[in-house]
C-alpha cells in the first residue's frame, strides 16, 4: 500500500508542477481529504482536479462523478505513463485516448 501512496502523490506533484509552469497557483489537498486533490486558480478561474495515475490500457473511476464540485469545474486527471495524461469530467471508464491531452488543456484553459 505504501508504494500506491507514494506513486499517487508522485503523479499529484507532476501534475501541480505542471500547472504551476503554465502559471497556475495550486493548493494539494490530498491524502483523501476531499473530492479534489488539487485546487487551480490562475486570473479568476478556479478548477478542481482529482489525480489518478495507471499502468493499465483503461482507468475505472468510481469517486465523485459531478462535472462541477462547489460550484467550480471538476475534472479527473490520469496520468497513463509515458507522457500520455489525459484531462476530462468523470466518467467511469477512461482510456488513454478520451479526454484532452494535459498540455492541450492548459493552452486552452
Amino acid at each position: 500500500m505504501p508504494h500506491n501512496n507514494a506513486r499517487g502523490y508522485r503523479g499529484e506533484r507532476k501534475i501541480r508542477m505542471m500547472f504551476e509552469a503554465a502559471g497556475w497557483k495550486v493548493v494539494r489537498s490530498g491524502a483523501s481529504l476531499g473530492e479534489s486533490d488539487l485546487i487551480c486558480v490562475r486570473g479568476g478561474k478556479c478548477v478542481m482536479l482529482q489525480v489518478k495515475t495507471t499502468k493499465k490500457k483503461k482507468f475505472y473511476y468510481y469517486e465523485y462523478m459531478q462535472p462541477q464540485l462547489e460550484g467550480f469545474p471538476f475534472y479527473i486527471v490520469v496520468d497513463f505513463g509515458y507522457g500520455k495524461i489525459r484531462v476530462l469530467e468523470p466518467r467511469k471508464a477512461v482510456a488513454p485516448s478520451d479526454g484532452e491531452d494535459v498540455k492541450e488543456f492548459l493552452k486552452r484553459a
